[in-house]
């Protein structure tokens, strides 16, 4: 029995088991459960990495089965890589490494299920994990017995593409299988819900590279056929013809062959380009999802920091000066009371009522112009993030591309220079040079991969290069060679070959020339008009914008808001397929959500909330900006059909309204369509 004093002691219930703490913290959702979902990288970009992966470890998977793993020189060669010629593996060899392809192959059948929603995510994903991690076991396991067990007698035997094709065939599976269990683990924490967070192009990937790499490895067989290669070295031909590159190392030695190049080629660059197109869209959306919303998101909520930032600023020192007003008002009044205390209280009642009066007086309400100005500020920060954002997205992209792009250029080259230094005694520069002819796909042909292990990973590597040249390329278009394409432009528009319209668009960029030139213009006609005998003036044109004066000293008009609705629908309706993208002025959003905001509310609610708010109601900063759509003109349509709705209904209940009081006045009914005017 506790004393009073004495905490209680756990009970039955409360007894804590050993890891209970960490079990509980798993959370398995379901396949759709409407919750919102994180961890992107390793709900999205680990499976199309895995999808991309595994047929190509599929394919060097089937290298290593059909190609020996050692080589034998001939006697009195030069012990070159390219002379010398396979002899049989041990049979428990050849068995285990079919055995290691039919796990792998089975692997990404399961994974291709998934993808398809074909097999339940949580039964077809820990099968593939388990299958890539049987098949990398078994590979491990038959490289690590040829070399303990039956080695290469060097120096006249050494080891073929096959046993590298075996060593990169591993390293493949391992990390697609590990990098799958990542995946996993953020389902079993409830990141993500019971399937692939793709989309349909996304889930295309795996297809279009299964497609691709059975293209290239039919392609080599058929190659090995005709021309009498090594299928290790047909795949290298097929992978340098695809991709353009042409070393001229090797090439077909026959009618038959030379006639399959054009079919082979034409076919196998379409499957590529569509697989870099893939790739290319999914990094983009990517990109667009995570970093460019996040970048976004990010300057808002710095930019509103700096606004409340000021706006706490000022509003200390109004305290500050209302505190000081204060005090100033309570020396005052002891100062009174020692030199006046004689005098009535009431003068004295009075003189501080009306100094506390003076302190806390409330603000009058600023006029509509002050207001639409000071909402002008934050419409033009958000345009300012707009354009900050443009240029971020697209240097950005770029910046990625180059890094990935110097990844692959240094490394490679790195692997390069040991693997065919003692082929072909190549230093790291040299390397680097090749590396950089094949990235571009020029293929000189003075240096190429000449060792058993150095054509295994030129098909990898190129493979990964090429496309990441494709998409480096794409991207210095949209900004290095977009920026030298525009000068080129301009040079010419302004040169010898003037275009028209070429003024209006240069004025519509700067506004600040153009607002010069009206200037002049005006004082010019109104001078004329002057020396005619005119009043001086120009009347305004219809349809012309307006100022933010004008639009302040505008009040809400009923008549003829039907019209200006058809007007402006029809004109943002033009803006939906523009490009760029329509962006609008401060102005006409003003006057955009001027006829928003009067069909949901009466003329005088209309103009009492423009009084107190602004002709403003949301914060152009704010999470429920405008601006943050994809597209302002599509946003605005919609808005506005559902401004011309509401003032539709409006309207006809309104006129139901008069029909019904007419009925009613009618008494008996057979005169209800007369009202009584009095």
């Amino acid at each position: 029995m506790n004393g009073a004093g004495t905490a209680p002691g756990p009970g039955l219930g409360d007894v804590q088991h050993p890891g209970l703490e960490g079990r509980s913290r798993f959370r398995m959702r379901a396949k759709e459960d409407g919750e919102p979902q994180d961890w992107w990288f390793a709900s999205t970009a680990i499976p199309l990495l895995a999808a991309t992966i595994g047929p190509l470890a599929n394919l060097l998977s089937i290298a290593a089965l059909v190609s020996p793993w050692r080589n034998r020189f001939p006697d009195g060669g030069s012990r070159r890589d390219a002379e010398s010629r396979g002899f049989p593996d041990p049979h428990w060899c050849i068995i285990l490494n079919a055995c290691s392809l039919i796990c792998g192959f089975a692997g990404n059948i399961f994974l291709l299920f998934n993808f398809a929603r074909r097999v339940r995510y949580i039964i077809a994903l820990p099968l593939t994990i388990l299958l890539w991690y049987l098949a990398t076991g078994i590979l491990i396991a038959i490289i690590a017995a040829i070399n303990n067990y039956v080695p290469p007698n060097r120096p006249q035997e050494t080891y073929s593409q096959g046993f590298w094709y075996a060593i990169i065939a591993a390293v493949l599976y391992l990390f697609s299988s590990m990098i799958l269990m990542v995946n996993m683990l953020g389902y079993f924490l409830g990141h993500y819900p019971q399937h692939f967070t793709l989309t349909d192009h996304q889930r295309t990937l795996m297809l279009q590279t299964m497609m691709f790499f059975i293209w290239l490895g039919g392609g080599g067989g058929v190659f090995a056929r005709i021309c009498g290669w090594s299928f290790a070295d047909a795949i290298y031909f097929c992978d340098v013809t695809i991709l353009t590159v042409g070393f001229g190392d090797l090439y077909p030695t026959n009618d038959a062959g030379r006639g399959l190049v054009f079919p082979f080629s034409v076919a196998g660059i379409v499957m590529l380009g569509l697989v870099a197109n893939s790739i290319r869209r999914f990094t983009l959306d990517i990109s667009q999802d995570k970093i460019i919303k996040q970048h976004v998101e990010k300057t808002r909520i710095r930019t509103i920091g700096r606004a409340a930032t000021a706006s706490m600023g000022i509003r200390e020192r109004r305290k500050s000066l209302g505190e000081r007003a204060t005090s100033r008002e309570q020396g005052r009044r002891a100062t009174l009371s020692k030199d006046e205390g004689r005098r009535k209280p009431k003068s004295l009642t009075k003189r501080l009522t009306n100094g506390v009066m003076s302190v806390t007086r409330v603000r009058p309400k600023k006029p509509k112009i002050i207001l639409l100005k000071e909402e002008r500020n934050r419409f033009d920060a958000m345009r300012e993030i707009q354009r900050s954002t443009k240029v971020f997205k697209r240097w950005y992209n770029l910046c990625i591309s180059v890094a990935a792009f110097g990844l692959l250029w240094c490394v490679g080259a790195i692997v390069f220079w040991k693997a065919e230094h003692r082929e072909q005694g190549m230093t790291y520069f040299q390397a680097l040079y090749f590396c950089y002819v094949s990235l571009l796909t020029i293929g000189y042909g003075d240096l190429s991969p000449k060792s058993n292990a150095g054509k295994p990973f030129f098909v990898v590597w190129s493979l990964l290069a090429v496309p990441t040249m494709t998409i480096l390329i794409s991207d210095m278009g949209e900004t290095v060679i977009a920026s030298f394409q525009r000068g080129t432009f301009q040079l010419a528009d302004w040169t010898v070959l003037p275009k028209a319209g070429l003024w209006p668009g240069f004025l519509e960029r700067n506004p600040w020339i153009l607002l010069w030139i009206q200037r002049k213009v005006e004082e010019r006609a109104a001078e004329k008009r002057i020396a005619k005998g005119f009043q001086a003036g120009i009347d305004d044109a219809d349809g012309a914008p307006k100022t933010l004066e004008e639009l302040a000293q505008e009040g809400p008009n009923e008549q003829n808001l039907p019209y200006k609705l058809s007007i402006a629908i029809r004109r943002v309706a033009g803006h939906i397929h523009t490009r760029p993208p329509k962006r609008y002025s401060y102005e006409e959003w003003v006057e955009f959500t001027r006829l928003i905001r009067f069909s949901s509310s009466t003329p005088e609610e209309v103009e009492e909330d423009e009084e107190e708010e602004g002709l403003i109601n949301w914060d152009w900063i704010g999470e429920d900006s405008p601006m943050l759509a994809s597209q302002e003109a599509e946003w605005l349509l919609d808005r506005l059909c559902e401004s011309l709705s509401r003032y539709v209904k409006r309207q006809a209940r309104k006129e139901q309204k008069i029909g019904d009081f007419a009925i009613v006045s009618g008494g008996d009914g057979t005169r209800g369509d007369i009202c009584p005017t009095d």
